[in-house]
C-alpha cells in the first residue's frame, strides 16, 4: 500500500510560484496639477509632493501646465531621477488656448519600461479651446503593447461640445497609426453642472458603445469639501484595450489621505486629484534561476520518496 503525503501539492504550487510570476501592472495617470509653472516647483513641499504623486505611475499626464521655458518640468523630471530608481523623460504639446490662458499637455514617463513612437497634434483649434496633442506609446511589459494616449483640458462652457468632438479626433489619429487602442484622458469637466445626464445624448463617446468610461458619474475628482464633481475621467476604445485593462483599477488617487497631507496644503498643488488605471502586465515570465528551480525539485522528490510506504 502506498501513502501519498498531502504535503505534496502544497509543494508543488509553491514550486510554480518561484518559478513563474506575472509582469508587474503598468499605471497611467492624469492630473490637472493647476498652473504649473517654475514658480510651484521652486516650492519644496509641493514639487516633493508632485514627485511621490508621479512616481507611482509608468505614465502621468499633466494637464493645466503653463511652464513654456521648460525650466518646471526639468525641475519636476530631476526630482523624479533623483527619487525614483526609474528613468523619467517629458513630451509636451506646444502652448495651446486663448492667448490669457495659454496651456500645455504634458506626459511624463518612465523609458526603463515604455517608449514613445509618435505625436499628433489636432488640427483644428476650432473644435477645441486647448485641442488634443495625441501620442502613441509602446511598451513590452503590458499586454497591449501600442496604444494612443490623447488628453483634453476641455473649456468649462463649451464641454458637451468638445467631449464628442473626441470622436472626431479618434477617426483621425487612429486612421493615421492604424491603431484604435485609444485612451481618452484628462479634465474633460464631465460632471456636474457642465455635462448632465441629457448632455450625454449629445456625445457619441457615450452613444457609441465601442467607448468605456472607467471613471464613473458618481465619483469625486476633486480635492474641496464643497464640490463633489467627476470633472478628470478616462475612457478607453475598444474590446481589446479594455481586456488589457485590469478589473476595477480605474481609481481617484486621493494623495491627501493617503500621503496625510492637510486638505488646506493639497490645494496648493490642485484642486484636482489624479485618476489612473493599470495595464495588465505582460505574459508570465520565468523569474527563478535555474539553480532554484533544481534546488526546489530536488526537494519535492526527495519528500515524496520520505513520506512514502509501501
Amino acid at each position: 500500500m502506498r501513502w501519498r503525503s498531502p504535503c505534496l501539492p502544497l509543494l508543488l504550487v509553491s514550486l510554480l510560484a518561484l518559478s513563474f510570476g506575472g509582469a508587474a501592472d503598468f499605471k497611467i495617470c492624469s492630473y490637472n496639477v493647476q498652473e504649473f509653472n517654475l514658480d510651484k516647483s521652486a516650492d519644496y513641499r509641493v514639487l516633493y509632493t508632485l514627485t511621490r504623486i508621479v512616481s507611482r505611475c509608468d505614465i502621468c499626464l499633466l494637464l493645466h501646465v503653463t511652464d513654456f521655458d521648460g525650466k518646471g518640468i526639468q525641475a519636476l523630471l530631476a526630482s523624479l531621477n533623483r527619487y525614483d530608481s526609474y528613468t523619467y523623460q517629458s513630451v509636451a504639446s506646444k502652448s495651446l488656448g486663448d492667448p490669457g490662458d495659454l496651456q500645455q499637455y504634458v506626459f511624463l514617463y518612465r523609458t526603463d519600461t515604455v517608449n514613445v513612437t509618435g505625436q499628433y497634434q489636432y488640427q483644428k483649434p476650432e473644435s477645441f479651446v486647448r485641442p488634443p496633442f495625441a501620442v502613441q506609446f509602446y511598451s513590452d511589459q503590458t499586454a497591449i503593447k501600442s496604444f494612443i494616449l490623447i488628453p483634453l483640458h476641455s473649456d468649462p462652457s463649451r464641454a458637451v461640445q468638445e467631449i464628442d468632438r473626441l470622436y472626431d479626433v479618434f477617426e483621425e489619429v487612429s486612421k493615421t497609426w492604424s491603431n484604435t487602442n485609444v485612451m481618452f484622458l484628462g479634465d474633460f469637466h464631465a460632471g456636474c453642472a457642465y455635462v448632465t445626464r441629457n448632455d450625454k445624448r449629445d456625445i457619441r463617446l457615450y452613444t457609441k458603445s465601442a467607448f468605456a468610461w472607467l471613471i464613473g458619474d458618481r465619483v469625486d475628482t476633486t480635492v474641496s469639501e464643497e464640490t463633489n464633481c467627476a470633472f478628470d475621467r478616462i475612457v478607453v476604445h475598444g474590446k481589446t484595450f479594455l481586456r488589457a485593462i485590469t478589473p476595477l483599477s480605474a481609481q481617484v488617487y486621493n494623495y491627501a489621505e493617503d500621503l496625510k497631507i492637510p486638505r488646506a496644503k493639497a490645494l496648493d498643488i490642485s484642486d484636482h486629484l489624479p485618476v489612473e488605471v493599470d495595464l495588465k502586465g505582460s505574459a508570465p515570465r520565468l523569474q527563478a534561476t535555474p539553480l532554484l528551480i533544481l534546488l526546489s525539485l530536488s526537494a519535492v522528490l526527495q519528500h515524496f520518496l520520505s513520506a512514502s510506504v509501501i
